[in-house]
Formats: C-alpha cells, structure tokens, sequence
C-alpha cells in the first residue's frame, strides 16, 4: 500500500474504537505501513493527520515494541504536531514509551528521545493545550524526573503555579501529581 492509498484508507476512521483498532491492527500486520502513516502524521496541517495520530496511538497502545525503529523520526518531529485531535494521541504516545516495561523499549530509548520528550512534554504544560494532553505530560515528566533531577521542580513550579486558573480535571491530576511530587522528596 502507498502512502496515497493509505492516506486514502485513514479517511474511514473516525473516532470509533472499532475502527481505530482495525486500522492499528493493519499497520501493525503490515510494519511497512508504520513510516507512512508517519508521513501522514507529520503532514501536520493536513484534516487526516489526526487520524493517522489515533491510529498509531491504538497501534502503540496493543504493541508499542512497533515504534522502536521509527522513535529518532517520531521524537524528531512530535512537537510540529498542533492540531488539538493529534496532540492528544502524540502525547499519549509519550506516555505510553516511558512508561513501557519493555526491556526492549527500555534499552532503544535514549537519553535524546527521553529529552525531547520532556521538552514536548513541557511545552504542552506552558502551552495553551487542552486537559487530556497536559495530563499526559505531567505524568509522563513525574516518570522522567525520576531520571532527570531537574524535572521535578520544574514541574512542581509550573502545576502550582496554573492550578487555580485550570480545569476541575487538570486540578485533580495536578493534586495527584503534586502528592506524589512532596511524598518523593
């Protein structure tokens, strides 16, 4: 399948789990689709590049190994990724790596992917993101401090200083976050 064809086939996904899981179950039965649904991905501007962003998502979600040999290309680009139904599968994603107990992912994540993902990560804390996205990344960068000293505080400082102009759901992440922030000091 080109990247045409399947630009074609993202048109039929919709927000249906039904259909994102058939769609992460093609690519993941076809790992020759996984760059081009990349390319689609990062045609950032483009109305199915969310599409293709819910379906790697499902896709990581069921077998997140898939990524291993794209994660240069996927931590490279992930921050041009800007309209609000891609940024929550991007970084959802990033939670989904650091969290993976995979030796395997484990071991290909490298100190370069860890760091863009905290700079995403941030950017989507200072940023003007939706809740779903910020409550990825705060607990993607709770996970990361525990590797890179420097994030904790930083993450502290940042969800003190939004909590009371936020969302009922950034504020109850936030507290648990903070909780977890005070009790590992």
């Amino acid at each position: 399948m080109t990247t045409a064809e399947l630009y074609d086939e993202l048109n039929y996904v919709n927000h249906s789990r039904e259909k994102r899981l058939y769609y992460a179950n093609m690519v993941m039965d076809n790992p020759d689709l996984i760059p081009k649904l990349l390319d689609i991905l990062f045609m950032v501007d483009d109305k199915i590049s969310p599409r293709a962003a819910w379906v790697l998502e499902f896709m990581c979600s069921k077998k997140i190994e898939a990524i291993i040999p794209f994660l240069d290309r996927f931590t490279e680009n992930m921050s041009k990724v800007h309209l609000d139904s891609a940024v929550r599968p991007v970084a959802k994603i990033c939670e989904l790596l650091i969290k993976a107990t995979s030796p395997s992912i484990e071991k290909a994540l490298t100190v370069t992917h860890k760091e863009r993902v905290i700079e995403n990560c941030f950017d989507y804390m200072i940023n003007d993101e939706k809740v779903a996205p910020k409550a990825y990344a705060m607990s993607t960068l709770f996970i990361l401090g525990k590797e890179f000293d420097w994030v904790h505080p930083e993450l502290q400082l940042i969800l003190e200083r939004d909590f009371h102009q936020q969302s009922a759901a950034f504020k109850a992440r936030a507290r648990h976050i903070l909780k977890k922030l005070k009790k590992d000091r």
